[in-house]
């Protein structure tokens, strides 16, 4: 074998080293000039605003929208920037909880918020606020003055400011009211002993606190008896796949749950289960309007548990945010990964098809909880 002198390896050894950082410059400057021809046109269009708008721009404002822009142009419907304070609402609620005065509402024919939905714990719960009640004023203007939209921008506000409203009754009397808004804990689970001692469990969404309200609901309800159980899913859009993998744990056998596809089809598992399993005949209620990780319960239950799903074809979100703060102060959701179960393939932009595929009539029967509850008999 030839022996390479220490000259001759040092040269070689330079030369390499010299090929190295000429590719590292030459890749630097093409990312650069990559870079600084995607904004050219951003530039461009900066300074003929700033010298031909006939006033000054806000100057957050735009940032604000150009970066929305950008994250817009990824085409997907579930990325977003999120300014500073849509940042921090957006982390009040994942974690549950809400600022206000909680009702839910809705434009009526008339042009006025309509009551659908007073939370529980909230400020207009205990100011005595119902369903069915209509807000014709707030802080005294007339909601058929100042419209729909600026009624609502009133009715919202910081924690411990209050609110005065005007509300027309369903027997048509008008009543006024003074709330405080202040940040109280959604409610996310419901439950009730329903006959032949099925459990009912009703998951509205999956925030930081609810596996705690459903861990405390579960055990009532087999403290109580229940030798079945029954999960709404139906209207639930997903949320935190951190509370739904402490929800399942307790009710699937030991192993792997679900997985997740990042970019470049690095595969992981996001959710496992130990070995504690609750057996027991179970269902699952789903509609179009159940979607994320309330379809990953529902498969998961499925394909784990023989859990029978009833009601009409779920949405199809298979995929997963992450938000991050960002440096200035704003946020990004953005879309990393799809996911499914470890056993059955992804639903995304597909859904799941029921075991019993019940319409909702409509008609204020429960015609797929009944098919779910005749499960059992």
């Amino acid at each position: 074998m030839k022996k390479i002198n220490l000259l001759t390896s040092a040269g070689i050894t330079a030369l390499l080293c010299a090929v190295t950082f000429t590719g590292t410059v030459f890749f630097m400057q093409h990312q650069f000039r990559k870079t600084e021809s995607k904004f050219q046109r951003l530039q461009d269009l900066d300074n003929y605003i700033q010298k031909n708008f006939y006033t000054y721009p806000d100057e957050t404002a735009l940032m604000d929208s150009m970066l929305k822009g950008y994250v817009e142009g990824l085409n997907d419907r579930y990325s977003q920037y999120l300014t500073a304070e849509e940042y921090d609402a957006l982390m009040t609620k994942e974690s549950g909880r809400s600022v206000g005065i909680g009702v839910t509402v809705f434009q009526n024919e008339a042009g006025f918020p309509e009551i659908m939905e007073v939370q529980e714990n909230s400020p207009a719960e205990e100011a005595g606020l119902a369903n069915g009640d209509i807000i014709i004023a707030a802080d005294a203007q007339n909601v058929s003055d100042i419209g729909y939209l600026e009624a609502i921008n009133k009715i919202r506000g910081e924690e411990g400011t209050s609110v005065n409203l005007r509300i027309k009754r369903q027997d048509d009397s008008e009543q006024d009211f003074t709330i405080i808004r202040r940040t109280f804990d959604l409610v996310t689970v419901q439950s009730e002993m329903l006959e032949n001692h099925i459990g009912y469990l009703k998951i509205t969404s999956f925030r930081e606190n609810t596996a705690d309200q459903f861990d405390k609901k579960l055990n009532a309800l087999l403290n109580q008896g229940a030798d079945a159980l029954i999960f709404d899913v139906r209207d639930n859009g997903g949320g935190l796949l951190s509370a739904l993998e402490k929800m399942l744990d307790p009710l699937l056998p030991e192993g792997e749950i679900a997985t997740a596809a990042y970019h470049g089809g690095v595969t992981e598992t996001i959710m496992t289960s130990d070995s504690n399993e609750l057996v027991m005949p179970m269902a699952v209620l789903v509609n179009g309007n159940s979607a994320s990780a309330a379809e990953l319960f529902s498969a998961s239950l499925r394909d784990f548990r023989q859990a029978k799903l009833v009601g009409t074809q779920t949405f199809g979100k298979g995929v997963m945010q992450v938000t991050t703060r960002m440096p200035d102060g704003g946020g990004l959701t953005l879309t990393v990964a799809t996911y499914q179960t470890s056993v059955s393939e992804c639903y995304h932009g597909i859904g799941l098809t029921p075991d019993l595929i019940i319409e909702d009539t409509g008609d204020g029967t429960d015609p797929q909880l009944n098919a779910a509850i005749a499960l059992f008999s």
